[in-house]
């Protein structure tokens, strides 16, 4: 306990600069005297907020060269702010307990004023009651020096690099490998990518990576983003599906105004660099606006060559030597025995006398692969908002984005060859004159194996809103399609191969005994293979929704939304265009995926102001309450209704004690509920057993995808404060307790095959001990058996283990989130400090809800139990500064036979920034930036990273190979 208490103080204090500061002040609505001085506007509402402890929202192109005139006197923190906006055409509205500056023309419900909709709530005009939001404006944006969307997202200490991201394949999360086309997911709480859901302005986007299990967040342009709130709170009665771990939401800057060009060019060590171009203009007219924004952005791919912790020899990084014998020369094999072939040779003439028996060849797989690939991505938003009159209004925004990939990879298809001894170069190292086989390595000949292609996504809303008095009447509807190719070149065509080891000609056989290339050019062309897959999604949807007010309390209005759903998903595969393994490329069969999911959803939230207002006691300045709740039903996989409650209690004004309470789900993905006669299978083999006289004991393994796979379910609940002392305004300090009890887990457990009977406690749940001769029988007589180990029906067997993939596990986690931030102002300009940190107390992991728990925090492919970013920065009306510090704690690698602890990792990112304060020269609106990420180039933490297929000296899930990249960016309104 006192650990814990002193890890809570610490992430309360020292962490002070490692997070990401969202600025917020207490409110009071206590007279005072203001005496601000005439200045820009933005400077002149920062002090009204700085003196009063009103926390003020300002659009970043609303003020921007904007003159306020001076004001003196004794007022209100909302009459200083309207006497600052006299004449500007803004005006301020009062969202809960904060002021949000608007147009005095703005369009309702388009992101400002009481019609502004925040992230975990369906009641316009408040926050959702209990959660915290993690809410990245327009300023940090601008601030953080990232390019891209993703990278904003995943630097927040609540999110865990695990799972499906562009540096991940081949990790530790299987679902990472389905990230065919290089795509980027976010993974709140590191319960998995499929657990987060990403909605687009409220829209969930069109599934991503093979079988549909993520939504891609590099398709979305970080130019035309207004803002990002992330809820880390199970929030599937307000959304439904997915929200388990939490809900980020990406708000589009519907109601930009006027044109903003921006330029960036960034450049990491290496050939590492980066370019994007932006251009976003908007227009309004009477009752009307208009939005279009274009990006480019192009990454250039980071190669192994060029960071040496890209390696298959870990000794240096206290590992073992993983290269593979595939190499180029390659190595014999005959007679049970291997023979190095020489290097500095062209395996013409090559004899028996120059091999040397039981030598080796090794090559380290990341030879000319990619760390990163090359990434080029075209993005174009458009947003339009009309008033029809009568207190109607239409609104539609759309979204296309063209992104292709690049990436030479590791190799996946080595495999031994046989030569024949008609080969011209054959060489028979044992005198037998059979065959012999050669591992070689293709790469020197063919080039690496390289993975491109495309990935498109485009859809969008239509809605028309409707006021009536003060209720809201949405009705809505959004479609959205994810088309994706992955082509795999520079295989190796077995066929062609096979035969062209059996040419006898030397001018145009195969040669596998020379050092790199010795085989003619036009042969090894000839051998060249491929593989093009395309596959999508499609996602459409349409909501019926209605909130405002029920009748009034004496604490305020009692408020209530109400809404329908029905949302149609597809997944399809699109074929295989094989060209590996036949004399002439074939089409294949698509892979067979269930049919369309179709769900029907409706629910309900209520708000209830219980103290506040005109209604106060000692104690209970203001107490809120809400209520939600949202059913679904499945076409798929049946029914499912998920309540969630919150409160909110300010016992003294400056002070908010919250807290939630709910359940939440996650439907199967497409690929997990796959039923295909290829992947459902049974087999019978050997296995360790100690309790059997020999050690081994026979099993039969069930294999493939459980039929009756059911939703996950999650139970959350979370405690917090919030402290904004009126006495020390722009200070904001916030703590929450999480917990989070996952249950109903999809997953298998065939990757524990040899622990099945060495293990029996922990797989009891799983496990058939001692079958009948009858259930024995009746498997070897089923579809899909297969004897791999030649073993007699009729001999004993120890158990029966269900390895398919189905309901199993548990996982309980629970953490703390902890913000401190505070903004003063300071020599002319405005200084801020603040820091966002995540602790995990622990993350226990079941196999089944009766098997024993282990604690996996802090462990190779889980998150690390102390995350952090912290942000101290002075900005003036034409300079700014901005340094964070990112910290990564150290953790244990389980992935060597000795566990290795990786050390904690502390990077520092710079921003330095010049904004001319020209009103009408030629730089006006010119704002430059000069931004270092990593700025001191730390290598990740070494760590000996191996799990059979992959191998490097690094933890991608818990790093940036990137390292130091420096950035030039220059953006200008007009």
């Amino acid at each position: 306990m006192i650990m814990l208490l002193h890890k809570t103080i610490w992430m309360l204090t020292t962490t002070a600069v490692i997070a990401l500061a969202t600025p917020a002040a207490a409110q009071s609505d206590r007279p005072r005297d203001f005496d601000i001085a005439a200045q820009s506007l933005q400077l002149a509402l920062q002090q009204v907020a700085l003196q009063s402890g009103q926390q003020v929202i300002v659009p970043s192109v609303l003020a921007e060269g904007l003159k306020s005139k001076a004001i003196k006197g004794h007022y209100t923190a909302f009459e200083a702010i309207s006497l600052l906006l006299r004449g500007t055409g803004l005006q301020a509205v009062a969202v809960g307990n904060t002021l949000v500056i608007q147009r005095e023309t703005a369009i309702e419900g388009d992101g400002g004023g009481p019609d502004l909709l925040v992230t975990g709530t369906r009641i316009r005009g408040r926050g959702p009651v209990g959660s915290s939001v993690i809410s990245i404006d327009r300023k940090a944006i601008d601030e953080s020096g990232f390019a891209t969307t993703q990278q904003i997202l995943q630097s927040i200490p609540q999110n865990f690099g695990g799972g499906p991201n562009d540096s991940t394949s081949g990790t530790f999360d299987d679902n990472a490998n389905l990230n065919a086309t290089q795509g980027a997911s976010i993974n709140l709480r590191g319960l998995g990518a499929s657990s987060t859901l990403v909605l687009l302005n409220g829209d969930r986007a069109p599934l991503s990576g093979y079988g549909g299990l993520f939504s891609d967040v590099s398709m979305i342009p970080v130019s035309a983003i207004e803002r990002m709130e992330v809820i880390a709170d199970g929030s599937s009665a307000i959304y439904g599906s997915d929200a388990v771990a939490g809900v980020v939401n990406i708000i589009p800057r519907l109601n930009f105004q006027g044109a903003e060009t921006s330029l960036r060019y960034g450049s990491a060590d290496g050939a590492a660099q980066e370019f994007q171009a932006s251009q976003i203009v908007g227009t309004h007219w009477s009752g009307g606006h208009l939005v279009l924004a274009y990006e480019f952005y192009k990454r250039n791919r980071l190669r192994a060559s060029d960071r040496d912790f890209a390696t298959d020899d870990l000794q240096a990084f206290g590992g073992a030597d993983h290269r593979t014998n595939y190499a180029s020369p390659g190595t014999i094999y005959a007679g049970g025995t291997s023979f190095a072939i020489p290097a500095g040779q062209n395996g013409v003439g090559l004899t028996a006398s120059q091999l040397k028996a039981g030598t080796v060849n090794l090559a380290d797989s990341w030879d000319g692969a990619d760390i990163l690939p090359e990434q080029q991505r075209h993005s174009g938003f458009a947003a339009l908002s009309q008033e029809l009159g009568d207190g109607f209004r239409f609104y539609a925004n759309g979204l296309l984005t063209l992104r292709r990939y690049d990436v030479r990879e590791r190799p996946s298809f080595d495999r031994r060859r046989t030569v024949p001894v008609t080969n011209p170069f054959y060489v028979d190292p044992v005198g037998t004159h059979l065959p012999v086989g050669v591992n070689y390595a293709f790469n020197r000949d063919l080039g690496n194996e390289t993975r491109a292609g495309r990935a498109d996504g485009y859809g969008g809303t239509l809605g028309l809103q409707s006021k009536r008095g003060p209720w809201t009447i949405d009705l809505r509807g959004s479609w959205g399609k994810a088309f994706q190719t992955s082509d795999i070149l520079n295989r190796v065509n077995t066929a062609r191969l096979a035969l062209a080891l059996a040419d006898t000609n030397p001018a145009t056989a195969y040669n596998l005994f020379g050092d790199g290339p010795s085989t003619n050019p036009a042969t090894i062309d000839a051998i060249r293979g491929s593989t093009h897959n395309a596959f999508g999604s499609v996602t459409w949807s349409s909501s019926l929704s209605a909130d405002g007010p029920l009748f009034s309390l004496p604490a305020g209005d009692v408020r209530l939304a109400v809404g329908g759903e029905y949302r149609f998903e597809k997944f399809t595969d699109n074929g295989t265009i094989s060209d590996s393994s036949t004399l002439t490329p074939v089409t294949l069969a698509p892979a067979i995926f269930p049919g369309a999911r179709r769900v029907k959803a409706a629910y309900g939230e209520l708000l209830v102001p219980v103290f506040g207002g005109g209604l106060t006691l000692p104690g209970f300045h203001r107490i809120d309450v809400s209520m939600a709740l949202r059913t679904e039903r499945y076409s798929d996989v049946g029914n499912t209704t998920n309540p969630k409650v919150g409160v909110s209690w300010e016992p003294t004004n400056g002070l908010t004690l919250r807290g939630t309470y709910g359940t939440s789900f996650r439907a199967p993905s497409f690929s997990e509920l796959q039923q295909l006669p290829g992947n459902t299978f049974s087999f019978s083999t050997a296995i360790p057993d100690p309790r059997a006289p020999s050690g081994m004991a026979n099993v039969i393994v069930l294999r493939g995808n459980d039929p009756n796979l059911r939703p996950e379910k999650a139970t959350t609940w979370t405690l917090g404060w919030d402290l904004r002392p009126a006495a020390l305004p722009g200070f904001h300090a916030g703590l929450t307790y999480f917990n989070i009890v996952y249950r109903d887990r999809i997953a298998s457990a065939a990757a524990q095959l040899y622990s099945f009977l060495t293990n029996r406690s922990v797989y009891a749940g799983i496990t058939q001990a001692n079958p009948s001769p009858a259930r024995v029988a009746a498997l070897y007589a089923a579809p899909g058996f297969v004897d791999y180990d030649n073993i007699s029906p009729t001999e004993p067997f120890a158990a029966v283990v269900d390895a398919r993939l189905k309901n199993l596990s548990v996982v309980k986690e629970t953490g703390l989130d902890a913000t401190l931030e505070y903004a003063t102002d300071l020599f002319g300009g405005r200084a801020e400090v603040g820091a966002n940190a995540t602790y995990i107390l622990f993350i226990r992991q079941g196999l089944t809800a009766n098997a024993p728990f282990n604690d996996v925090v802090n462990t190779l492919g889980n998150p690390v139990d102390l995350r952090g970013r912290g942000r101290l920065a002075w900005t003036s009306s034409t300079f700014g500064a901005v340094l964070f510090c990112n910290y990564v704690a150290g953790y244990t690698n389980t992935s060597n036979p000795l566990p290795q602890h990786v050390s904690p990792w502390t990077t520092f990112d710079l921003q330095l920034s010049y904004r001319f304060d020209d009103a009408h020269g030629p730089f006006k609106g010119l704002r430059l930036a000069l931004n270092g990420t990593n700025l001191f180039d730390r290598d990740p933490p070494y760590a000996a990273y191996y799990i059979g297929s992959y191998g490097s000296a690094y933890d991608p899930e818990n790093a940036n190979p990137m390292k130091r990249v420096i950035s030039f960016q220059v953006t200008k309104e007009w």
